[in-house]
């Protein structure tokens, strides 16, 4: 049981009483859920009035399909996941839906084979020559095809020259079962979240090639998500959550006893299920990437880091937006800032930050990207045609503007 300091919590009454005091919430069997899993067990709701009830789910895809059925009132979620089903190209019909806040930045890592290690492509320049010099062609997993994950795959690929929709192939795979595909030699490679990548180097299955953090440091990655729906008849609920969350991502980053706490938390059965030496070590931000290599991640796994992590800032969701329509997801631009006005919810957001005396942050947030881009928010559509690499002529299997 995680310890935490006896300060009184506001609480929450009167006509801002949630309207549902219990939610259920799902997640992926991964250490960026961490927050949920704090927030839910650890005290951290219940003075907002909350019952947190806690659903891990098999797949993004069956997370996806409950939030918009409502079995699930929110969830850890891909961020792509939110816009894709916003926009309807996420193998759904159109939802409405809601980004009530960031869960975390960082902590996302591309893996290699143990068989290519063998082959000795074991840097992003061996890789490139060995994509485009052999008749074999590779297989790389992620978890979700508007997922951040594949955005990661797709934009790091690109980085280096490769295609990653005419080069290489790529299929989906649950985060849980990327170690398995890798092992029975399914699968080149995959993209995915902790702990599952360090797991894949610590059985000497495959070797860290790459992470998230050197594509993008400080990317936004998991957040919490939601219908609009939700939003719209439970404001006070929606608010209350993310109070309550926000409490627990700070709790998380306050000592590194607590960073440790949380990994055993996490390593129990009923959420990652696995080894708590699979999850601390990069929860702390201690990397082996299974070459020999070690270091301390500077951009590590964050939950809060004073707050930066959490706010839905718009050029976020932007950013992913740009990105499906690089890669052939959306046949035109569709508003990127109309669109990301809707989905994140930025006023909910900010008036429950206030309440726990948290700083205003910027609507925007500027950032460098690993091919030198300068993604700022400003002008998207240019953005999205700026690559040498993309799929803007391709037809997409289904286009949305919504």
């Amino acid at each position: 049981m995680i310890e935490r300091p006896h300060s009184p919590l506001a609480w929450v009454n009167g006509s801002d009483a949630p309207e549902k005091p219990e939610l259920d919430l799902g997640f992926m069997p991964l250490t960026d859920c961490a927050s949920l899993v704090v927030a839910a067990t650890q005290g951290f709701a219940q003075p907002y009035g909350l019952t947190l009830n806690l659903k891990r789910q098999g797949s993004w895809a069956g997370l996806r399909d409950k939030l918009v059925s409502g079995e699930l009132d929110a969830a850890h979620s891909l961020y792509g996941l939110i816009y894709s089903v916003h926009l309807g190209i996420g193998g759904t019909g159109p939802c409405d839906m809601a980004v009530l806040m960031g869960l975390n930045h960082n902590g996302q890592s591309i893996n290699l084979s143990r068989n290519l290690q063998a082959l000795k492509v074991t840097s992003p320049e061996a890789l490139e020559q060995h994509v485009h010099q052999s008749r074999a062609r590779l297989t790389f997993a992620q978890t979700f095809p508007t997922g951040t994950h594949a955005l990661w795959l797709y934009y790091w690929l690109a980085s280096q020259g490769i295609h990653p929709l005419l080069d290489v192939d790529s299929v989906v795979v649950p985060p849980p079962q990327m170690v398995a595909h890798l092992q029975a030699g399914r699968i080149d490679g995959f993209c995915v979240g902790e702990p599952w990548s360090a797991s894949a180097a610590q059985q000497d299955l495959g070797f860290t090639l790459a992470t998230s953090q050197a594509i993008w440091p400080d990317h936004p990655e998991k957040v919490l998500g939601c219908t609009r729906a939700f939003v719209e008849q439970y404001p006070n609920t929606a608010r209350a959550l993310v109070m309550a969350v926000l409490e627990a991502s700070r709790f998380i980053e306050q000592s590194q006893e607590n960073r440790r706490s949380t990994a055993r938390l996490l390593s129990a059965s009923d959420y990652l299920d696995t080894s708590l030496a699979c999850i601390e070590p990069r929860l702390l931000g201690d990397y082996a990437d299974g070459l020999g290599n070690r270091w301390q991640d500077a951009h590590a796994l964050s939950f809060y880091n004073q707050g930066a992590v959490n706010p839905p800032y718009l050029s976020d969701g932007m950013w992913f937006m740009t990105q499906f329509r690089r890669w052939g997801l959306l046949r035109e631009d569709p508003d990127y800032l109309a669109v990301a006005r809707r989905v994140q919810q930025l006023e909910l957001y900010r008036q429950a930050a206030a309440q726990l005396g948290l700083a205003n942050r910027p609507d925007m947030r500027s950032s460098q990207l690993i091919d030198g881009k300068v993604w700022d928010g400003t002008q998207p559509a240019a953005y999205a045609r700026s690559f040498r690499l993309h799929a803007l002529s391709e037809t997409p299997a289904l286009v949305a503007r919504r």
